[in-house]
């Protein structure tokens, strides 16, 4: 049930770049909010210095979203009016925001959406692989063991994967995918969308390190990588689960799960899953 006595959390995109991308009613929103929550309250300071706006802005990061929570409750029960922006792009996309807008949803705070730029959906869109179905999965983890763990449980995918990446780990990063991915897989690396110096390649996973090492420019700015699903993922899963199925028969769940998996290049998790899952409904 809305409170109609308090406020409204704006959550606003803003240019992931190109400020000309600010939306109309974005600029109209932080115009007239009480407040603006911001990731880097210089960044934000720019952003509507461009526009001539002056309003209050306060830090709202990873490190004190939790402890702040409850101060911005307060003044959105107040009647103050807040808008949330990240430093680019849309908030909560990998970025801080998503424990305050499930609280105010919790209290019956009205939280509006102010739609507008998405790195996410930007590069997809100018991809050339399938947008259908896609699994946005942010940053990899920094350290190459778990970024290569995260990768292989990955690798069956079968839709289009988006990840975002920073200038100085984009080589180890494609270094670990071309391990642990088909090289001929298809990849879209996007640097400094809709900045002046954007660029694209397009081409197979195999060539998209040499690409990256071949300037020093490419190294720099702001990344995310598309990378094709694995094309046959559905039908080696299909007949990983027909073999699992005559194997289960004769054999324990897990070595039944163990031989299928390696047969076909599945997760052996998620056959043993469907053991179980059947086992249950029996």
């Amino acid at each position: 049930m809305m409170n109609g006595d308090a406020g409204i959390l704006y959550v606003v995109a803003t240019p992931i770049g190109n400020l000309s991308d600010l939306s109309e009613r974005a600029r109209q929103t932080l115009a007239e909010a009480d407040l603006v929550l911001c990731e880097d309250t210089r960044q934000t300071a720019r952003l509507l210095s461009a526009f001539g706006l002056s309003v209050p802005t306060r830090s709202f990061h990873a490190h004190n979203e939790r402890k702040m929570q409850q101060w911005v409750i307060d003044r959105l029960c107040a009647g103050s009016s807040i808008a949330l922006v990240s430093d680019a792009g849309t908030p909560l996309i990998s970025d801080p925001g998503y424990p305050l807008v499930r609280e105010a949803r919790r209290r019956g705070l009205r939280v509006s959406p102010i739609p507008g730029p998405s790195a996410v959906i930007a590069a997809l869109s100018v991809s050339g692989l399938p947008a259908d179905r896609f699994s946005f999965e942010g940053f990899l983890p920094s350290q190459s063991g778990r970024r290569r763990n995260a990768l292989e449980k990955l690798a069956n995918e079968p839709r289009t994967l988006i990840f975002y990446e920073s200038s100085h780990r984009i080589a180890a990063c494609l270094k670990d995918m071309a391990d642990l991915l088909d090289p001929d897989r298809e990849i879209v690396i996007c640097r400094e969308m809709t900045k002046l110096h954007e660029t694209f390649f397009f081409g197979p996973l195999g060539a998209a390190r040499e690409f990256v090492d071949s300037a020093d420019d490419q190294k720099k700015g702001e990344f995310v990588i598309v990378v094709d699903g694995r094309r046959d993922a559905d039908h080696e899963w299909e007949k990983a689960c027909a073999l699992l199925d005559r194997l289960g028969a004769v054999l324990p769940a897990k070595e039944a799960s163990r031989i299928a998996a390696e047969t076909f290049s599945v997760s052996r998790n998620r056959l043993y899953r469907r053991i179980a899952e059947a086992s249950a409904k029996e």
